[in-house]
């Protein structure tokens, strides 16, 4: 399969999955919003809440790092700009929810 057809399946899918995982944050994020720290503590320690957040937050990464990689594809005419630009948002697509997810399990 053409690595193109692979982005643009794994796009789809991202994004498919994306959905119903940001209404659940949204609908969450209301009832927390106004509340205590402790209400929001209780909702980040709960460990189905984890999982969700967790797969949220990989899910919107991934999606975030193929969409901007496009970009980049498509703008940066320079081929060493583009790997780097393109190394520099897989790792940081792999490094920012990993932290997030670190220290979101010490709640």
């Amino acid at each position: 399969m053409i690595n193109a057809t692979k982005k643009w399946i794994f796009l789809k899918i991202s994004g498919a999955l994306l959905v119903p995982l940001m209404i659940w944050f949204i609908l969450n994020f209301i009832n927390i919003y106004n509340q205590d720290y402790s209400v929001v503590e209780n909702f980040f320690s709960n460990s189905s809440s984890k999982f969700l957040f967790s797969i949220f937050i990989i899910n919107a990464y991934f999606f975030s790092a193929l969409s901007i990689s496009e970009v980049f594809e498509d703008y940066i005419k320079n081929y060493k700009i583009k790997n780097v630009a393109n190394r520099i948002l897989y790792a940081s697509a792999v490094v920012i929810p990993l932290i997030t997810i670190i220290l979101m399990s010490r709640l």
